[in-house]
């Protein structure tokens, strides 16, 4: 899942010559010690080439994860491998590092499934982990095996060590993110085994990350809230018939004079504690009537004007309301008949506040037309906005300024969807943190060729470990 940055703008143990090889990136910050390092490559190389997607599973990937968090010390009793009943192959892994008991524990999760991809449209193997030109590629690598082997490779120094968190650190790797909620590890997690997942907070790895432009750290997100994922289905049926005698009520025609109706529609636009942070903080970065839009639109009291003329860039225009947008459209059977029934697919992105059955009511009202059937396609779940917790902010500035000095520290909105819907739904704030820098012009995850920064993976590892020791701490 993008980052809001990049939605909007669009190392002692390198060698010399990897090191060269994306000089125009900047240096990657601390790294883990040399043990560690290999321990992450090799866990993140047998990740990468297993083929975790939807249609085989994630079994492959959690057996990997077991055997190496089983040499690292943890044993049967710390470590629960759960498939989904219904799914053998979807595999879960939720592994503990019991603390002291000084407080509920922090629960990090992150998916083990990938997109599909296919050897064609590469220019290398996507499921052969590749060393090129200072990058790891293969699918994965960005999204998100790459966050998945730092919070495994952190586990395991931790324990290597004997570090004794005031609270336990649980760990969940979950399978099919990427499908949709019907079937997702952590949805099933939180509904089946509430108790091990059970925490005061959720850090999702698959949220936040700071982003890179022309060769700069600019900024670093913590990911608060995320729009909710909703599916319509516009339909209009009728007898059909024979194409050399057209009807006044042509199926399609009806469906498309709807559709022209919801193009024309916008949501009202409205800000929530995310966005009005957000707005706040990026305004610094900006200029002339830009800089005050947005700080206008850091004011409780929206602004209209500023809200439009900001919306005019379309990723900016994804966090300022709600929106929906036709994706699909099926109709007929043959080419001299008439359709008996026009079918379009709908796709919202909600702000957090607002209902399934009200957006529903609103696309009804914006078609006006009641031989147009609006129904909901496949599971919702809907969640809160997660509080940009003050402390939470200080602890991972504190992190977050200890590898990367100055940079700037902000929540943000996702407008797409990732599993900590489910977890703000079984009432644990989430945030979406993870130790990657993103570079916003060059962005692969779910595309070709996907990769990852040698150096920055390394880092991403250490962030990881940091951040957990500073959050295992009692408030």
């Amino acid at each position: 899942m993008k980052t809001l940055r990049s939605l909007i703008m669009g190392c002692a143990a390198l060698s010399l010559a990897t090191s060269l090889a994306y000089a125009a990136a900047p240096m990657p910050g601390p790294l883990p010690p040399a043990d560690n390092q290999k321990l992450a490559h090799d866990l993140f190389k047998e990740i990468i080439e297993v083929h975790s997607v939807h249609d085989v599973g994630t079994k492959g990937v959690a057996d990997i994860l077991v055997r190496y968090l089983k040499a690292g010390g943890f044993t049967d009793a710390d470590i629960h491998v759960l498939p989904e009943e219904k799914y053998p192959n979807q595999v879960n892994v939720v592994v503990r590092l019991k603390g002291k008991g000084k407080g509920k524990p922090i629960l990090w999760n992150g998916h083990m499934d990938v997109v599909e991809a296919k050897a064609e449209d590469w220019s290398v193997p996507p499921f052969q982990f590749l060393e090129k030109d200072g990058y790891f590629y293969g699918r994965g690598t960005s999204d998100m095996k790459d966050e998945d082997t730092a919070v495994a490779a952190s586990l395991i120094r931790l324990k290597k060590e004997g570090f004794v968190p005031d609270r336990d650190i649980i760990a969940a790797f979950t399978a099919d993110e990427e499908v949709g909620e019907e079937q997702d590890g952590m949805w099933y997690l939180v509904r089946e085994h509430k108790d091990l997942v059970d925490a005061e907070m959720a850090i999702n790895p698959d949220g936040g990350s700071g982003e890179i432009d022309n060769g700069k750290r600019v900024d670093f997100g913590i990911e608060t809230s995320e729009k909710t994922y909703i599916t319509y289905t516009l339909e209009v049926t009728n007898k059909g018939g024979h194409s050399s005698e057209p009807r006044p009520d042509n199926a399609i025609y009806t469906l498309a004079n709807g559709l022209v109706r919801l193009s024309k529609f916008q949501f009202p636009f409205k800000t929530n504690a995310t966005t009005r942070l957000y707005f706040a903080k990026t305004a610094a970065s900006q200029t002339g009537q830009t800089r005050a839009d947005m700080l206008a639109l850091s004011q409780p009291k929206l602004d209209f004007a500023a809200a439009a003329r900001l919306a005019k860039d379309v990723p900016m225009n994804a966090i300022l309301h709600s929106t929906c947008v036709a994706t699909m459209l099926n109709a007929g059977v043959q080419e001299n008949a008439l359709a008996q029934r026009a079918q379009a697919t709908v796709q919202c992105r909600v702000m957090p506040d607002e209902t399934v059955a009200g957006t529903q009511a609103t696309l009804e009202k914006v078609i006006a037309d009641p031989q147009i059937k609006v129904s909901v396609l496949g599971t919702v779940v809907s969640a809160p906005e997660s509080p940009p917790a003050p402390a939470l902010f200080a602890s991972v500035t504190k992190v977050v300024d200890s590898m990367w000095p100055g940079v700037s520290v902000f929540p943000d909105m996702a407008a797409g969807a990732s599993d900590s819907i489910f977890t703000r739904n079984a009432g644990i704030p989430s945030y979406g943190i993870g130790g990657g820098w993103n570079d916003i012009h060059d962005i692969r995850m779910h595309g070709r060729d996907e990769r990852h920064e040698i150096g920055d993976f390394y880092s991403t590892v250490e962030f990881t470990y940091r951040l957990m020791k500073e959050l295992s701490k009692a408030q």
